[in-house]
């Protein structure tokens, strides 16, 4: 990350621990069996292709990350258990987040704020129109 206000602390192995929390807090409307059916035990962001919930797509859900208000956030990847809490974070944009489109442990980037009120999800897929993807819980 290049934006030198960000502090960043690798939180190990809290990968499985993060994707948990997310689906507790984005996808808590949904059965075991209807995110089973949606695959997303293999991609959390089915919850968002599969229209399972309110969100913003592509442009827009990039605009209302980058104008949330942030302070601490959690950065953790579908394929991998590495993680980040990222502090200071009021100037972070996407140009900021450490995504790798080429490698595909990197390539499903979910940023979720502390209080788990908000989630900012970039795919690989963009190119086919699969998000990026802004989920604001009311």
């Amino acid at each position: 990350m290049k934006n030198k206000e960000l502090k960043i602390v690798e939180i190990p192995k809290w990968g499985h621990y993060l994707r948990q929390k997310w689906r507790e807090s984005f996808a808590s409307h949904l059965s075991k069996e209807e995110q089973k059916t949606i695959d997303m035990d293999s991609f959390l962001w089915h919850l968002c292709s599969w229209e399972k919930v309110i969100c913003l797509e592509k442009e827009k859900a990039i605009k209302a990350f980058e104008h949330q208000i942030k302070n601490k956030c959690t950065i953790f990847y579908q394929f991998t258990d590495e993680a980040y809490l990222v502090q200071n974070t009021k100037t972070i944009t996407v140009k900021d987040l450490p995504y790798e489109e080429d490698y595909m442990d990197y390539s499903y980037i979910y940023i979720m704020d502390w209080d788990n009120k908000w989630t900012f999800i970039i795919t690989h897929e963009t190119d086919l129109g699969l998000g990026p993807y802004f989920i604001q819980k009311s």
